[in-house]
């Protein structure tokens, strides 16, 4: 029998011994393509995918540095490290509060004796090139954020190192920090609601799995044990080859062997898949067990249909703290029904909405007919859909500051499918239609 590692890459072995490497080691592409023997270029390319995965960091003047990967935690709160990438900016002091949370920024826009009242520890100043105040905030407890690429005295700089509270400085102005770091925040929420495959699968119990070796007899019992009706089948390195279910074996005598009964290659997913690629994945194959696999398909999860679609309503029951462009959208629209309780929805075409001619986007009717399908079939049947085709007619232009209606029509539902038409008008007269196939993740 062959060594397991004959039966790997050589862009496999690298990462391999990249995580094998001792946290704080750098990294040199020269010389780890020496030590495993490839090219220079099979290095780099393995060093860039440890990158990727939270394994490895290159930072300015350092290098390529191994560092402990960080579970996945997306906090709405920023670190003073964070604002150094955001606002592009460098450090000129307390290097060693750069793990630090901030809880709030203060622009320092007014006299010192105002300013005070406002600063309080853990919060950031944003000023210019005002020493006094670099000093004050600091003994406050809060770092300093230092804008139009101005610097700060030496002991200012002492008193950093010494509270460890950085002093950032930035080239760019007081009002596009501000809003440098006001958008971080609002991508930090929206990011923080977006759930991932890793999320589930890491709070799960021990996989259950069967061999290519397993009987039928195997497959039942654990079955019968776990309560699980499908399973993952993996070779002698952990990686699936393959999917088995009781349905499968039904025909089959206990002392069969499986491999016959099982369904190879299934379709997988990563870890970093989010949930709603993962229900459209099921959807579209039509399958309700997912194995979820790591970058060289060694099984590390998997998930069922019915735990996506939970996650998912979960999900949606959350308030939603950040904006989306569906969102700023849909925000100038409010629910409506007639005299016959059909659903209807009325709004504003704002300046943000327009094309440089003045008039309603294109892809934002889109949207529009795209957002209220979805709301009206889940209004008709309670379930989540997903967008199959869209055929779309663009009738006339509508300029900015005009209300418009838009009206959706069902045509044709079935279990897996609902077919609408939407109209949008304004004064009575329709300006787009569109005709939408949407897809339920809740069936398969």
């Amino acid at each position: 029998m062959e060594g397991q590692g004959d039966n790997i890459t050589k862009h496999e072995q690298l990462l391999q011994h990249i995580e094998g490497l001792k946290v704080g080691t750098k990294i040199s592409v020269r010389k780890l393509a020496k030590e495993m023997a490839v090219s220079e270029g099979t290095a780099y390319r393995a060093v860039k995918e440890a990158e990727n995965l939270g394994i490895v960091i290159t930072k300015e003047r350092i290098g390529t540095v191994r560092v402990e990967k960080k579970p996945r935690n997306i906090s709405d709160q920023l670190t003073f490290g964070d604002v150094v990438d955001i606002v592009e900016g460098h450090v000129l002091g307390g290097v060693n509060g750069l793990n630090k949370h901030l809880h709030k920024y203060v622009i320092g826009a007014m006299k010192v004796d105002a300013m005070i009242r406002y600063i309080d520890a853990d919060s950031l100043l944003i000023v210019g090139n005002r020493d006094d105040v670099h000093s004050l905030a600091l003994e406050q407890g809060a770092g300093v954020l230092v804008t139009g690429g101005f610097g700060t005295s030496r002991e200012v700089k002492a008193l950093a190192d010494e509270l460890d509270l950085p002093v950032i400085s930035s080239r760019h102005d007081t009002f596009t920090v501000a809003s440098m770091i006001n958008r971080a925040i609002f991508d930090r929420l929206i990011k923080k609601k977006i759930m991932l495959v890793e999320d589930i699968v890491d709070n799960k119990p021990r996989l259950n799995t069967l061999k290519v070796t397993s009987t039928v007899g195997e497959l039942r019992m654990l079955s019968q044990t776990s309560g699980e009706l499908r399973f993952p089948v993996t070779d002698e390195w952990n990686r699936v080859i393959g999917i088995v279910g009781r349905r499968d074996v039904e025909e089959f005598s206990e002392e069969h062997s499986i491999e016959k009964a099982m369904i190879r290659s299934p379709v997988t997913a990563a870890l970093q898949t989010s949930l709603a690629s993962a229900a459209q994945i099921m959807m579209w194959e039509g399958i309700d067990f997912l194995p979820i696999v790591d970058r060289n398909r060694k099984l590390v999860g998997s998930l069922t249909r019915r735990e996506v679609l939970q996650s998912l309503r979960d999900v949606s029951n959350q308030p939603q703290l950040g904006e989306t462009f569906d969102h700023l959208i849909w925000n100038g629209f409010a629910e409506e029904r007639d005299e016959e309780g059909k659903l209807f929805f009325h709004g504003f075409i704002t300046p943000q909405m327009a094309t440089d001619l003045g008039t309603i986007s294109e892809g934002v009717l889109s949207t529009l007919m795209t957002l209220s399908a979805f709301k009206a079939a889940k209004d008709i049947t309670g379930n989540d859909y997903v967008l199959d085709n869209m055929s779309t007619y663009f009738i006339r232009p509508v300029q900015i500051e005009h209300s418009v209606i838009v009206l959706p029509r069902l045509l044709e539902i079935s279990r897996r499918t609902c077919k609408l038409e939407i109209e949008i008008s304004h004064n009575d007269t329709i300006v787009a239609k569109a005709v939408l196939m949407l897809q339920s993740i809740d069936h398969g």
